[in-house]
């Protein structure tokens, strides 16, 4: 990496103007800036200073395809972020593009509610024959609204109403969402704050690996058992098998198993938050599969709408089916484009085995290349952060981490930080990036590695 020096400055945008800068580079001086465009300046002026993604990746994007990106000026990146997991079959998908046009060119039905149409029966019928059927599942399925967030906040509402009970029991570094219900399942502290009021009954439990000890359950087991511990029984269980935002932290299968039986012999709920393990971004297509158990609750969004058009589903067994009609709605629960592009992606990567084995080879890649990053610099390290597609690059100084996702775009490579101290580099692909894609990004991975680290 050249270091800037007063004055030098990197064009992004193609109308940039004198004054339109951002300061980059751990080495940047007085001076040093980012050009990110004139047409930029509107987003400062008009967009909520919500926005988080721009100022981490400060240029305009303009077209997108498979794993990649373009921005305005025409300068290319590699995608390793897939739009937070929402896009595993990649940008503007060929087939998926084809299927969305000609339902539109034809008229169909774009907001559904919850009426019956032809696209959600095709979406029902192929769920059943592709996904559940061949699993050996018997799911009933719930479109509670667009996202992650509202699929929780379903879940946890029925899990409550079939139980009777208040509490829910979650782990350590969680993330579920950004409402007020999801939000009290989630570990972060920051993110909590910004709920403004108290976020009760919920409990947090040690996740996997949260402690040094052979039985990380013991202590849930003990507090539920317990009629003195002062923990009520709770209405359920909800945990990710990977914890993708807390920090690509990977839950064994044998801990897995031993959950299910803990929550089955109790009467406890198990929900599994799949909304971005799902679809395969582990290898198999629910990423709870690998333990062999069947959780009473599922959620699912993110790419479960095939093409990155906003749809989310809640999947439980028949016997908790019981909302009253109405009783739990959304006005964009009847995304019906999203139906469409969702059944496609079913049948065109889930009808065979196919897909998953490709993602557990590019994953055992993706694998050994982290290895050689760590065991090639100090303070770096790979902790077994990842299984499939979802890899997790540790760093020991939490900055370097931002610092090596920063130097990365600045190379044409979108990573994204994750963990409690954003310590950690996430890599999330796109499923179907090719091998000289995934190599050439791990190569751009190891260069920004190196000037940081070395």
């Amino acid at each position: 990496m050249t270091v800037s020096t007063a004055g030098d400055c990197l064009q992004v945008g193609r109308n940039s103007t004198a004054g339109d800068c951002l300061q980059v580079g751990r080495n940047s001086t007085a001076g040093d800036c980012l050009q990110v465009g004139r047409n930029s300046t509107v987003f400062e002026e008009l967009e909520s200073n919500v926005r988080g993604y721009c100022r981490a990746w400060p240029t305009v994007f303009d077209t997108a395809s498979g794993a990649w990106l373009r921005d305005e000026n025409g300068k290319d990146y590699l995608d390793f972020f897939a739009g937070a997991g929402a896009l595993n079959y990649g940008h503007n998908n060929p087939v998926l593009k084809k299927a969305l046009i000609d339902y539109l060119a034809g008229d169909g039905i774009t907001h559904g509610l919850d009426m019956s149409t032809v696209a959600k029966r095709g979406l029902l019928e192929t769920l059943r024959d592709t996904v559940f059927s061949p699993r050996g599942l018997d799911y009933k399925v719930q479109f509670p609204g667009p996202t992650g967030a509202n699929a929780v906040e379903a879940t946890l509402k029925l899990a409550r109403k079939v139980t009777g009970r208040q509490g829910i029991l979650n782990f350590t570094n969680a993330f579920h969402g950004m409402s007020l219900g999801a939000l009290s399942v989630t570990g972060n502290a920051a993110k909590r704050a910004g709920a403004g009021v108290p976020l009760v009954h919920a409990t947090p439990m040690p996740y996997d690996g949260y402690l040094d000890d052979a039985d990380n359950l013991r202590w849930m087991r003990r507090a539920i058992d317990d009629p003195s511990s002062g923990l009520d029984m709770p209405a359920a269980v909800i945990v990710e098998t990977v914890q993708g935002e807390g920090g690509v932290n990977v839950a064994g299968a044998q801990w897995l198993r031993q959950l299910a039986e803990l929550c089955a012999t109790r009467g406890i709920m198990l929900i599994v938050d799949d909304v971005q393990m799902g679809c395969g971004r582990t290898g198999p297509f629910f990423s709870f599969e690998i333990a062999g158990i069947t959780p009473d609750i599922v959620t699912m969004s993110k790419s479960i709408g095939g093409y990155g058009l906003p749809m989310a589903l809640v999947l439980f067994k028949p016997e908790l089916d019981q909302w009253a009609p109405g009783e739990h709605n959304g006005t964009f629960r009847g995304n019906n484009p999203a139906f469409v592009t969702a059944r496609v992606a079913l049948e065109h990567y889930w009808s065979d085995s196919a897909l998953e084995q490709a993602v557990l080879a590019k994953g055992e890649r993706t694998a050994l290349a982290l290895a050689e990053f760590a065991a090639a610099f100090p303070g770096v390290s790979t902790r077994g952060r990842g299984r499939g597609l979802v890899h997790g690059l540790v760093f020991e100084e939490a900055s370097r981490a931002g610092k090596v996702s920063q130097l990365a775009f600045e190379h044409g490579l979108l990573v994204e930080t994750s963990g409690a101290a954003d310590e950690v580099v996430k890599l999330l692909p796109p499923l179907t990036i090719t091998d000289d894609e995934l190599d050439h990004g791990l190569a751009l991975l190891a260069g920004a590695v190196e000037v940081i680290c070395g």
